[in-house]
């Protein structure tokens, strides 16, 4: 059984150092190559991976293994080219030794690039890569930042959002205190991260064209969406304002805001779908199921969120004397009967879904059809 002891070097270092054609074998010749390589260029790092495939050598021949080492350098004025000469070689090593496996020797994360070219004609049982003590920090490190700067898609996500936050930091600084400008900073970042992280720009790129072609068919939902749009609008400004200033801690602003807000944005919700609902009631002269179940739930939800919100405002006394229907109820009852509301609103839901279905096999299609097109 026969190793081949292969030392492999993509970017031809030894060829330019020496101008020796390749590949050389051999004991004495991969000896001489060394002597030859270190004088010329006693800072390369070739000349380790040289005495690296012979020490791996001479430990298999000492175990009584036949080893036989060599050395393969890449040639051509592209790296197709210089891969090409590489395989050239190794096919010459090969018809000279007939060797049965191959040990790799290399000295850099270029060169292990040739692994796949070494595995296509010959197995290999271990990649030996050599790298000087004094720079592998260093090495490691640019062959990373190489890669990561090759790669669009990362340069996009990461360094663009990156370098927008850099230079809106001296901006912030000599506007706001310290503590508020890295807020900031931070703020963007983190929406930077999301908007690519929850696929927004997917969603964003292809928004024009959903608009574009909503308005071509004459789809209803356009003009409903549009309208929904200015009721969340109008929802947000009344939350917005309904919030005391003067209100400590956190809970008490939010659930001013969701109290006033609810009722617009509920309503905003169901012109949204009503919308959706004609859509597909003059496409297919049916309603699938879980379009039918969404104004009920839309309702539900806002009863759910302004019952409770209403509930914690009076328990804190911002809101005093709430009434229903001009009578006076109090808190605890008043949250009970926004919760039944909103379940006898969802039970309806199902209840009016199931009887317009006609046909449920029909209604499982369409259900399927909906979630496709989700």
């Amino acid at each position: 059984m026969t190793t081949l002891v292969l030392c492999v070097d993509r970017a031809d270092d030894i060829g330019r150092t020496v101008g020796v054609s390749m590949p050389v074998d051999g004991w004495d010749a991969m000896q001489a190559l060394v002597t030859e390589v270190g004088l010329a260029d006693p800072e390369d790092s070739t000349v380790n991976c040289l005495l690296e495939a012979l020490r791996v050598t001479r430990d298999l021949r000492n175990d009584d293994e036949e080893a036989v080492v060599a050395v393969v350098s890449g040639s051509g004025d592209s790296t197709v080219g210089a891969d090409r000469s590489v395989a050239s070689q190794i096919d010459e090593l090969l018809d000279r030794h007939a060797p049965d496996s191959a040990i790799i020797v290399t000295d850099s994360a270029d060169d292990e690039r040739l692994i796949p070219i070494v595995e296509s004609r010959l197995p290999v049982d271990s990649v030996d890569r050599v790298v000087v003590r004094q720079a592998r920090d260093i090495e490691s490190t640019y062959y990373l930042l190489k890669q990561f700067l090759a790669d669009e898609e990362l340069r996009s996500t990461v360094l663009v959002p990156l370098g927008v936050g850099l230079l809106l930091l001296p901006v912030l600084l000599v506007r706001f205190s310290l503590p508020v400008a890295f807020a900031g900073l931070a703020s963007l970042l983190g929406a930077a991260v999301l908007y690519k992280g929850l696929a927004i720009d997917t969603y964003v790129a292809r928004l024009p064209d959903r608009i574009q072609e909503a308005l071509y068919s004459g789809q209803v939902s356009v003009v409903t969406y549009a309208v929904a749009g200015g009721l969340a609008l109008v929802g947000a400004f009344l939350g917005v304002l309904a919030v005391e200033t003067t209100a400590e801690g956190v809970l008490v602003p939010v659930m001013q805001f969701a109290y006033s807000a609810i009722p617009w944005l509920a309503l905003a919700a169901l012109t949204a779908s009503a919308g959706r609902l004609l859509d597909e009631l003059i496409d297919s002269d049916r309603v699938p199921r879980p379009y039918l179940n969404l104004p009920f739930g839309v309702v539900a939800l806002g009863l759910v969120v302004r019952g409770f919100a209403g509930y914690f405002l009076e328990r804190e006394g911002v809101l005093r004397n709430l009434q229903l229907l001009g009578v006076g109820v109090p808190a605890t009852e008043r949250l009970a009967l926004f919760v039944v509301s909103a379940i006898v609103v969802s039970l309806a839901g199902v209840r009016v879904a199931a009887n317009v279905a006609d046909n449920p096999k029909e209604d499982a299609e369409a259900d399927a059809e909906t979630a496709d097109r989700s």
